[in-house]
């Protein structure tokens, strides 16, 4: 353990000492798993059991240990340090902090930005599906990658792009100034840079889904009567519901925490136009510290909480999958009588 720890130091120097013992402790750690199951591994001759890989069962778990302390060390002890630093002075300096004025103001611009951006990106979403799963056109490829653009173009490129067409000295500046509408370094311009980070999300969650499900069941309907409208409400959207709000959590969770395009856009006006990453960066840089892992702290709760809604989601879609695919054949007179059902509710 001490040449370990050694070599280390010799390696890192500048390293702060509680790095250095973690990294003895993982070493050991994956010294000790792979000398252990190596020994209790079974033998070639033994037949094996309903095993998924022809592994070792020693290369199993060393594998499975590397990836679980993978993320202990770059995900659950940031977090848990994030934590830490933001109780570090007590509960009482850490509720000062979100009680501030511009705390709270960066609270509400990033739940007024997500509750704008996501409604539309919802709506754009549901609609770029629909279009691209159900219907064949020319430029269909075209516009999958039109959708697919924010996840290509760096977030501080598109909030340089707003500020070409949207800012003072832009396409639009000149005729905006003249008639007194501010987008750039306001709300509106914090707004649109976010729904074009999000706007992929949805529809990306969505376009596979129905692109499997087919349109059989939306073509029977009409077929029976119904309108587009309760097509849709009616058959679709049963079918894709689960899809959708992983969706919605997903384009929630970036909304709140966008930093990059809505860095270029908003102009850092303490009070006004800082979001919450935005309000973080600026109290770190004046050296509050306790005050900047506090807002740090929320939001990374407020992600945590995203991450047990997508889990349950995510479940409750598993659940009924599988419910459906276990359930019994419908008899051909149970068919008839869901048909006339259907028919009489169109």
């Amino acid at each position: 353990m001490s040449s370990i720890h050694a070599a280390i130091q010799a390696l890192f120097p500048n390293l702060l000492p509680i790095w250095a013992h973690l990294f003895t402790i993982v070493a050991i750690a994956l010294l000790v798993l792979v000398a252990l199951y190596k020994i209790t591994a079974p033998p070639k001759s033994a037949k094996l059991e309903k095993m998924t890989t022809t592994e070792p069962r020693w290369v199993r778990w060393v594998l499975t240990t590397v990836a679980l302390l993978f993320m202990l060390i770059f995900l659950i002890l940031p977090l848990l340090s994030v934590f830490g630093e933001a109780l570090r002075k007590g509960w009482d300096v850490y509720v000062t902090s979100l009680g501030e004025p511009d705390a709270i103001s960066s609270i509400k611009l990033t739940l007024i930005t997500a509750l704008i951006a996501v409604p539309l990106n919802l709506v754009f979403g549901v609609a770029a599906a629909w279009c691209i799963a159900k219907y064949e056109f020319k430029g269909k490829a075209f516009l999958t990658t039109l959708i697919d653009l924010p996840f290509s173009i760096s977030p501080v490129v598109a909030g340089l792009m707003y500020v070409l067409v949207f800012g003072a000295n832009g396409w639009l500046g000149p005729w905006l100034a003249k008639h007194e509408i501010q987008i750039i370094f306001a709300v509106p311009g914090i707004v649109l840079a976010t729904v074009f980070v999000t706007f992929p999300f949805i529809a990306r969650e969505l376009i596979p889904l129905m692109q499997a499900q087919g349109s059989d069941e939306e073509q029977a309907a009409i077929v029976l009567g119904a309108s587009g409208w309760q097509t849709f409400w009616n058959v679709t959207l049963p079918n894709i519901k689960w899809g959708l709000v992983y969706g919605v959590i997903l384009c929630n969770a970036r909304a709140m925490g966008e930093f990059g395009a809505v860095s270029v856009v908003s102009g850092h006006i303490r009070g006004q136009t800082n979001t919450m990453p935005l309000h973080v960066e600026v109290l770190y840089a004046d050296y509050q510290a306790a005050a900047a892992f506090a807002v740090a702290s929320l939001l990374a709760l407020l992600a945590l909480v995203t991450l047990v809604i997508k889990s349950l989601a995510e479940w409750r879609a598993e659940q009924q999958a599988r419910a459906a695919a276990e359930a019994p054949p419908e008899r051909p007179g149970q068919i008839s009588l869901a048909t006339n059902k259907t028919a009489k509710a169109a």
